[in-house]
């Protein structure tokens, strides 16, 4: 999943002593980077659980990951005032915290149960998580020399990565794996009443195992010695009271990024979402929900392989040739998970995730390229995009209105859009002079 933050400011780390050990912050912090991505993945093997107890339709299921992605939108802004009001160690304890609140209020709307209390608490999750992202990459950022800045952020985004490759199996495990519409195959059991109650019950305890972590990620962060974080300088401070500037906006690499930032959203999260209830059909898996959920480990795990992979052909090829190949094989594999049927379809489905690995974090440097002293808030910009994952309930419809299997032509198209991005889109129109950057 996406795990670049959004910052409104700079910060640098105060002086620190000499032979300062960051490896013990920088581990404490890669944490966050793995449950951040480990709980978004749990969506993948929730979303088919909750379609079964509460008999949704399939767009009713993915307005649940919209909900999820619109808190990226709207929870940014405010997440950026409160770190300033509050400063970031502060505020990654109340990211925890308020993660740790949804999962509790999880818990309770499997009690009633509710699909829509369900939908308030997945928000909650997601803005504590949005507020997380916010917060811990700039404090990766400072954590040691400025040169492995970039190093850094990498590492931290592989555990990100493998976060989201193990949350299918606990997903699959507590959660398809104990009740009677998991262990079944899509649409071939209809739950009574008492069943569905039994069924919509079996999240609380992986929800508690969930919030317990987070309270005691939230109680550690709060009484470690984490790397003293100052402000910049009061020009920058001055700037981020103007307009967005119009600047941004001559920069054609900029200007098509963010939408392929928005519609690349729509595809990884469709995939991710869909693939469960696409992949135990009997035409095409022939397994349980619980089943397909193992699979699902598969795509992720793809997408952690793919992100080494990638960044090793990128030390030696141009980034925007390699994102037009990882494109053309995006939209070649789900051509034929759109057409194909039986093992032939699940497995480019899961294919799918490897194409996708670079696709993210490649566009995003891409739209800030040559961007100089514009470049944070293009970076604003293009996090705020992230927000596109709200409309995978588009797919949704489409497999409502259709058929599952030809909603992922709209995956494809969302390809073809990256496609055009990386053979003329990211090419910039003029090159912003490069900020100085003060010596320490």
């Amino acid at each position: 999943m996406p795990s670049v933050g959004t910052s409104t400011s700079a910060p640098v780390a105060q002086s620190q002593p000499a032979g300062v050990r960051y490896g013990p912050a920088l581990a404490l912090l890669a944490s966050l980077f793995f449950m951040w991505g480990f709980i978004t993945v749990i969506n993948n093997t929730l979303l088919p659980h909750l379609r079964s107890v509460f008999e949704l339709n399939y767009t009713q299921t993915t307005l649940i990951e919209s909900v999820w992605f619109i808190a990226y939108f709207v929870a940014s802004i405010p997440s950026a005032k409160l770190i300033e009001w509050v400063g970031y160690k502060k505020s990654l304890v109340i990211g925890l915290l308020t993660m740790a609140a949804g999962a509790v209020g999880m818990m309770l709307a499997a009690m009633i149960p509710s699909y829509g209390v369900t939908l308030v608490m997945l928000f909650i999750i997601a803005s504590g998580i949005t507020l997380l992202q916010v917060a811990a990459n700039p404090y990766v950022a400072v954590c040691g020399k400025p040169e492995t800045a970039s190093a850094r952020l990498n590492l931290v985004q592989a555990l990100n990565s493998m976060g989201t490759m193990l949350a299918p199996m606990f997903g699959a495990y507590l959660i398809l794996g104990r009740t009677k519409g998991g262990t079944a195959q899509e649409g071939t059991v209809v739950l009574t009443q008492a069943e569905r109650l039994a069924d919509a019950q079996s999240v609380i305890l992986p929800y508690a195992l969930v919030a317990g972590v987070l309270v005691v990620l939230a109680i550690i962060i709060a009484r470690f010695p984490l790397p003293a974080m100052v402000s910049d300088s009061d020009d920058a401070r001055e700037k981020r009271k103007h307009i967005i500037s119009p600047e941004l906006f001559k920069h054609r690499n900029l200007v098509f990024g963010i939408p392929a930032i928005f519609i690349y959203l729509i595809a990884e999260i469709g995939v991710g979402n869909l693939f469960i209830n696409f992949v135990s059909r009997p035409d095409i898996g022939n397994m349980s929900l619980e089943q397909a959920g193992h699979y699902l480990t598969f795509l992720w795990g793809g997408m952690m392989v793919g992100r080494f992979v990638g960044s090793a052909i990128m030390s030696r090829f141009d980034a925007a040739h390699v994102l037009a190949v990882f494109s053309i094989g995006a939209f070649i594999t789900m051509l034929v998970t759109s057409f194909a049927d039986g093992h032939v379809a699940m497995w480019s489905l899961i294919l799918v995730g490897l194409f996708h690995s670079i696709m993210f974090p490649t566009i995003f440097t891409l739209g800030i390229k040559g961007l100089g002293p514009l470049t944070e808030e293009a970076s604003g910009l293009l996090v705020m995009a992230i927000a596109g994952g709200a409309l995978v309930f588009v797919q949704g419809w489409i497999a409502d209105a259709y058929d599952l299997q030809t909603s992922f032509l709209l995956t494809a198209a969302c390809e073809l859009y990256v496609l055009f991005y990386a053979l003329w889109g990211s090419k910039p129109t003029h090159a912003e002079p490069e900020p100085e950057v003060a010596s320490s």
